[in-house]
């Protein structure tokens, strides 16, 4: 069985919710929602974390939550920046460019600590216990010297995955009945809308969503077979930008898996998980947070203390 690394992005802007959403306590003890992703995955098994974040905040996270997990868990942790500057030899930083490259180049950025299975995840998302155990299990099955990689998703019912104070952005996946992926579709300004769910496409057409629909939240497992793949989509991408938004586009991982699949180099495998997302897209987030972590404490899943 392989060992297994969960790596966290961390380096967004958190533009919507206001402020660095990601370092925002809403545990009993100062806890944020990375400490308990850190905690699910240690029981599930993972050996090693990586923690993706951007050079400005360093200080903050080192002084909320860094030092304390180095001083609390017993398995190696990783400090890693997305940079703007960390392009291939001949591209350079647009003009007026200050936004990050986006989720895809986050994870080119901690290909030399990676040598092993990986689980990434999104540092502002709480994916539940059984998502983590689940991914655990394929990714220390996985074959690594593949010729077609396999990787996996841990796919959602979207009823589990929206928020009461405005609409989100969800991967719409569609898959065979074996469990392969055919598709992610970027789905926009989901939302209950009288007695549905109304999202829109990437051209603004709206489209009625099932509660059932199968949903990515940026929880993916790879081998490192990955980099190379998002290597060459990179160049790609930049070679593109002058058509695109150079300021404002992202280079993003579920784009990139989809041109992937397209080109027929990968097999995706849907990990399915009836947990129940939460997070801190907005502000008013917040208070559903730290009251859903409040009963699962009273139910015993996490101490209350969760660093002893």
């Amino acid at each position: 069985m392989n060992t297994t690394s969960l790596v966290i992005m961390a380096a967004g802007l958190g533009s919507r919710y206001g402020g660095i959403k990601q370092l925002e306590s809403v545990g009993p003890n100062s806890e944020i929602i990375m400490d308990y992703s850190i905690f699910d995955a240690i029981r599930a098994g993972f050996d090693k974390i990586v923690i993706i974040i951007r050079e400005d905040i360093q200080d903050d996270f080192m002084k909320i939550i860094g030092n304390r997990l180095i001083n609390s868990i017993d398995i190696p942790i990783h400090i890693v920046f997305q940079s703007l500057d960390n392009l291939p030899a001949g591209y350079r930083i647009p003009d007026g460019r200050t936004k990050p490259w986006g989720t895809a180049q986050a994870i080119l950025s901690v290909k030399e600590y990676i040598d092993e299975p990986f689980l990434v995840i999104n540092a502002d998302d709480f994916y539940g216990k059984d998502s983590y155990v689940k991914s655990q299990v394929f990714l220390s099955n996985s074959i690594l010297n593949l010729k077609k990689p396999k990787f996996c998703i841990v796919g959602y019912p979207l009823e589990n995955t929206l928020s009461n104070n405005g609409s989100v952005t969800r991967g719409v996946c569609k898959y065979k009945d074996d469990g392969k992926l055919l598709s992610i579709e970027e789905t926009f300004s989901i939302q209950q809308e009288n007695d549905g769910i109304i999202g829109s496409d990437s051209c603004g057409n709206k489209r009625l969503l099932s509660p059932s629909d199968t949903v990515s939240m940026n929880m993916m497992g790879f081998t490192p077979a990955i980099f190379p793949m998002l290597e060459k989509k990179f160049v790609d991408f930049l070679d593109n930008l002058n058509n695109n938004n150079p300021t404002k586009s992202e280079f993003l991982i579920p784009v990139a898996i989809n041109e992937l699949l397209s080109e027929n180099l990968i097999d995706v495998e849907i990990v399915k998980t009836s947990a129940n997302w939460f997070g801190v897209t907005f502000k008013e987030d917040k208070k559903l947070v730290e009251n859903s972590l409040h009963k699962l404490i009273q139910k015993g899943i996490y101490p209350e203390a969760l660093w002893r």
